[in-house]
């Protein structure tokens, strides 16, 4: 199994603001109707999520429409936000984007995720791009996101003024909802004009759960990744839940459980702190999952992303000895004996001779295990979630893993864990300020 997850540092007497042993036991007998209920959608098909770590015959597709895509281009851009943008993202950190010191080193195509709608960022970023070289996914599974439309009305406009209008159907990629029952599609009504083909984005699944779709699997594509390997890891995280396993065997039921009976308890923030880079971005895919799919009727905990071990300097001090309303998870990957080697001449030059010999990996490894102890000492519950190492199983196993537990969370809070209504009620009063400041 590419990770391990240990409750050990988050159950008292052990923790002292730990969960108690009776608690989380009826916590996480609870989750067996949870369980029963993703069976069931898996066996009727009405919940496709759970269809996807087996599924293989688009996959070809995906990666025919990547090499496309990758064919001739210096740049590729993503415009889509939240859900449509984030899973994306946290693949493509494993082929290095957005990985300090190395992302911007990649050999081509450069890739560009315009997830937030800045006039500034947009602006500078065409008035830069190589346009004839550089290529463009528009994603929105409703066709009908604000943010996507301006950024796609504004790219064909660029590509017009830049004499490239006839190639717009070359350059520009759109992925969306087929259209059906007379419903609108904004995206498709604006971009099938210029000659524009579309990725068809599965109608049974919702943006903050689709990373492992085309939505999700086609920026990795384009860099090159194993795409059947992130759908076999996720398999790999679904596969006790099918196997009937009992539910303290199911790593995802765990969790749910334990953040469930800590909220319970006034643990009403739960932080994930990943001690590698390239985990970065599936701290923030993790927080809008968690918020946007748990966050209704008054209930729900507070997600925070943070990264080790550059956040121990900013939010250590807090979590410690700030308010106590915090469960931890850590993730650790095995990071000992990994990276540059210190030469002794130069670690006693800087006044720590001990270091000879030792490798930056070393360091990291020492703190991820440091900061969990450090919090499980000071009261604090903490999950521990150890990788071998970050890949596309891994990666894919991890996703899987943290769409199940919010699921699971989900009914154990009797929450509907797929709609988003405050979400689509400020897009509403957004596009109707828009109009009034126009008008």
């Amino acid at each position: 199994m590419p990770f391990v997850q240990s409750i050990d540092f988050a159950q008292s007497p052990r923790v002292s603001e730990g969960v108690p042993a009776d608690a989380f036991a009826a916590t996480l007998k609870r989750t067996e109707a949870a369980l029963d209920w993703l069976r069931g959608r898996h066996a009727d098909g009405k919940l496709p999520l759970l269809r996807l770590p087996a599924q293989r015959d688009d996959l070809d597709g995906i990666t025919q429409a990547a090499r496309k895509l990758a064919a001739g281009a210096t740049d590729v851009v993503l415009l889509g936000t939240g859900g449509s943008s984030l899973g994306g993202q946290t693949l493509a950190q494993l082929a290095g984007h957005a990985v300090p010191g190395v992302g911007l080193l990649r050999d081509p195509p450069r890739i560009h995720f315009m997830d937030n709608l800045d006039p500034e960022s947009f602006a500078s970023l065409l008035a830069r791009l190589p346009l004839a070289t550089s290529r463009f996914v528009a994603i929105s599974k409703s066709g009908g996101t604000g943010e996507t439309l301006m950024q796609s009305a504004v790219v064909l406009a660029a590509l017009r003024g830049a004499g490239l209008e006839k190639r717009i159907g070359e350059l520009v990629l759109g992925l969306s909802e087929p259209v059906s029952g007379g419903k609108r599609n904004g995206l498709r009504d604006l971009l099938e004009p210029f000659g524009v083909p579309f990725l068809e984005h599965d109608t049974g699944v919702g943006g903050r759960f689709s990373v492992l779709t085309n939505v999700g699997l086609l920026p990795a594509a384009i860099l090159g990744l194993n795409i059947g390997a992130i759908r076999a890891g996720a398999a790999a995280a679904l596969a006790p839940v099918l196997e009937r396993k009992p539910a303290a065997e199911v790593p995802a039921a765990v969790g749910a459980a334990l953040s469930m009976a800590l909220a319970e308890r006034g643990k009403r923030t739960t932080v994930l702190m990943a001690y590698a880079d390239k985990l970065e971005r599936l701290t923030r895919w993790y927080v809008q999952l968690w918020a946007e799919s748990l966050g209704k009727d008054g209930k729900g905990t507070t997600p925070i992303g943070a990264l080790g071990p550059v956040d121990q300097h900013s939010q250590l001090q807090l979590f410690i000895a700030g308010p106590r309303d915090k469960m931890f998870t850590v993730i650790t990957v095995d990071a000992a004996g990994k990276g540059p080697r210190i030469e002794a001449e130069f670690a006693k030059l800087c006044g720590e001779p001990d270091f000879a010999g030792k490798t930056i990996g070393d360091l990291v490894a020492a703190q991820g295990r440091a900061t969990a102890e450090t919090l499980a000492k000071n009261g604090c519950p903490v999950r521990t979630i150890h990788l071998k190492k970050v890949d596309e199983a891994s990666l894919g196993e991890l996703l899987m893993h943290f769409m199940l537990e919010t699921i699971i969370a989900a009914h154990l809070l009797g929450v509907d864990a797929f709609d988003q209504p405050a979400v689509e009620e400020g897009k509403i009063l957004a596009k109707k300020y828009l109009v009034g400041a126009s008008a």
